[in-house]
């Protein structure tokens, strides 16, 4: 049910039962706003015999279950157990008048990503449409939370999941369900160009393109982004060269600050001369340490040298802040071995 767009709802009430647009829009609001099947609960529902009773016996509905959920300066990280055991996490982040929801696409990743913990757990499987929406509903309806924005910067790439992750994107951005505008939605990806393509091939602009670029030269973006031995970087700045914007619209660029390894003054020239002629701004996160790893964030007058650097060179440049460190929820940090046992 979860990865049902409306319009497969109408089709399959109308194969299955000979019920329209009418009770299928009663039973999508009541799913996706409420985050329960109760069909026998709904007026729409009352005067077709035992229409209820067929319908919830016929579909699955499953949110994921919440095996944990620690928080620290307001950020939550939840931990989920999928159907078949396999847990994966999400992070609920306090805003100023509303909650954004980070969202995982994938249990584990095959990118590999040196720096990212989720990386370093290895792939996985891919999650569905339904267990993408799944963590969305469960954090707005189960738990409460006033989600306005989605980032899918959780555990995996996105566009290496690609069909299962649009189907989502169209689902919750649906008016008469969850109804977050794609304005509101950011995906992040580590640079799979075929990916890039596919999405703007899809027409879902106003989505929000991120690329997590963290190397300004390919020898040192291989090193520690093995995709990049696969797509290069003059590749990728093609790609986002192609990429369809909304008017005024931007490419966020994520550069992930590392000690001693990409922090220099001539990495920072090297990023601005690779952006300068893109719709980009430049986010540039601390690295968060992996209690496991060997990478450290730089000292804070190395991260502002960095960030003055960009400013000179005419680069749009902000500093964004890591919450969630203390229970591993931040930029990086995300991924548990995935397990069928209890926890």
């Amino acid at each position: 049910m979860l990865e049902a767009c409306f319009q497969d709802l109408v089709t399959w009430m109308a194969g299955r039962f000979g019920k329209g647009v009418y009770h299928a829009a009663a039973l999508y609001r009541q799913v996706f706003r409420q985050g329960r099947l109760a069909p026998e609960e709904l007026e729409q529902f009352s005067l077709s015999g035992d229409l209820a009773k067929r319908v919830k016996k016929e579909i699955r509905f499953r949110l994921p279950e919440l095996a944990d959920k620690v928080s620290e300066d307001g950020v939550t990280k939840m931990v989920f157990r999928l159907a078949d055991g396999v847990r994966i996490e999400s992070v609920i982040i306090p805003m100023a008048t509303h909650f954004t929801l980070c969202v995982s696409t994938q249990a584990g990743c095959r990118m590999g990503c040196r720096f990212c913990r989720t990386g370093q757990m290895g792939f996985v499987r891919n999650l569905e449409a339904g267990e993408i929406v799944g963590q969305v509903l469960a954090a707005k309806t189960w738990l409460g939370y006033e989600i306005r924005n989605l980032v899918f910067m959780g555990m995996g790439e996105p566009l290496d999941n690609f069909d299962n992750f649009v189907k989502a994107v169209k689902v919750l951005e649906d008016q008469r369900g969850l109804n977050i505008a794609k304005g509101r939605m950011t995906v992040s990806t580590a640079g799979l160009v075929d990916g890039i393509y596919a999405l703007a091939a899809e027409g879902l602009s106003p989505l929000k393109l991120a690329v997590s670029l963290n190397a300004p030269e390919d020898d040192l973006r291989s090193y520690l982004m093995p995709l990049n031995r696969r797509h290069r970087l003059r590749e990728l700045i093609r790609a986002l060269q192609a990429y369809p914007l909304p008017p005024k619209g931007h490419i966020l660029i994520e550069y992930v600050l590392i000690e001693g390894v990409n922090d220099s003054r001539e990495h920072a020239d090297q990023l601005a001369d690779l952006v300068r002629y893109l719709p980009a701004k430049v986010n540039l996160i601390a690295c968060n340490p992996d209690p496991r790893g060997s990478f450290r964030p730089p000292p804070a007058k190395v991260l502002e040298a960095f960030r003055q650097t960009l400013v000179e060179n005419g680069i749009f440049v902000r500093v964004r802040s890591s919450k969630g460190r203390g229970i591993l929820a931040a930029c990086g940090q995300l991924g548990r071995p995935a397990a069928t046992a209890v926890c």
